[in-house]
């Protein structure tokens, strides 16, 4: 079991998670959790024991000097942090992690017995794969909860996937069987720019969770990077002509696809962000 650090009684926490690996694309899932860990202040308040989860010749331990000078080894694992964003009146509990190599069953139901603790009530997973998206266009974010309320709410859909799945999926899983609502969202990283990292698939999972958690949430300089990487893969688009041929092919797919991300409704909630985090600023 994870030993938690001793906290006040949380006030109804949502957990947010995201782990490395197959789950995350251009490691931009676990970018939004370490954004959020960042501009929320959050506090870690523990960690799964990563002898039992991880192949440590896969995921090797590193080595570094702390601020004693001492050389000290740092191991692979899993944390669980705790934040009081202002904008909010509720809790939040942040899960960063790697997907383990061994014993999935037992670390997901780790992590849920520690989100229970906790006194949970409703878990996001975040994750990103890689799909035939233009990177000039924005970035698809796919929607899927447990409850058929939250599916409403949110205007999700019921997930129709069937296949391999990651630990997102074993978790989500082992949170139904306990009972505790759950809501996974995926971004769609352009696959021809797989390399980390992917700031505006990062951008996209942000903007989800301002819609679910109806708060605004700083972005600091991610608006800038993601239009600097943008601007990168059109520069490299640009010097290989089957490269740029092959994005306008896609370009012209999704311009002629009545997409979600670009209706009329995305295009309103975008501008409604937008003037709630100017409406926070000031």
């Amino acid at each position: 079991m994870i030993e938690l650090e001793a906290t006040r009684d949380l006030v109804d926490p949502v957990v947010i998670a995201a782990f490395e690996g197959w789950n995350d694309a251009a490691d931009a899932a676990s970018a939004t959790v370490d954004h959020l860990i960042r501009v929320w202040g959050a506090r870690v308040i523990g960690a799964v024991d990563p002898e039992d989860f991880y192949d440590f010749q896969v995921n090797r331990p590193s080595v570094g000097i702390d601020a004693s000078g001492y050389r000290r080894i740092s191991w692979p694992s899993t944390q669980i942090a705790i934040a009081s964003p202002p904008s909010l009146d509720r809790d939040v509990i942040l899960i960063r992690g790697i997907e383990p190599n061994m014993r999935w069953r037992q670390f997901a139901g780790e992590l849920v017995a520690a989100c229970e603790e906790l006194g949970a009530g409703l878990v996001i997973t975040l994750g990103a794969l890689l799909a035939d998206t233009p990177h000039t266009r924005p970035i698809p974010v796919t929607g899927t909860a447990t409850e058929p309320e939250l599916v409403d709410r949110l205007k999700l859909e019921e997930s129709t996937y069937e296949g391999p799945t990651g630990i997102v999926g074993v978790f989500q899983d082992a949170c139904v069987q306990v009972d505790m609502p759950a809501v996974s969202y995926w971004a769609a990283v352009p696959h021809y720019v797989a390399q980390p990292p992917c700031p505006k698939a990062t951008l996209a999972l942000l903007g989800q969770m301002e819609d679910l958690l109806e708060a605004s949430i700083p972005l600091e300089d991610l608006p800038e990077d993601a239009r600097a990487w943008e601007r990168g893969v059109d520069e490299l688009a640009e010097e290989d002509e089957d490269v740029a041929d092959y994005v306008r092919s896609l370009e012209e797919t999704r311009d002629t696809t009545d997409l979600p991300e670009a209706s009329g409704e995305a295009i309103a909630r975008e501008f409604e962000r937008y003037l709630k985090r100017r409406q926070d600023d000031d």
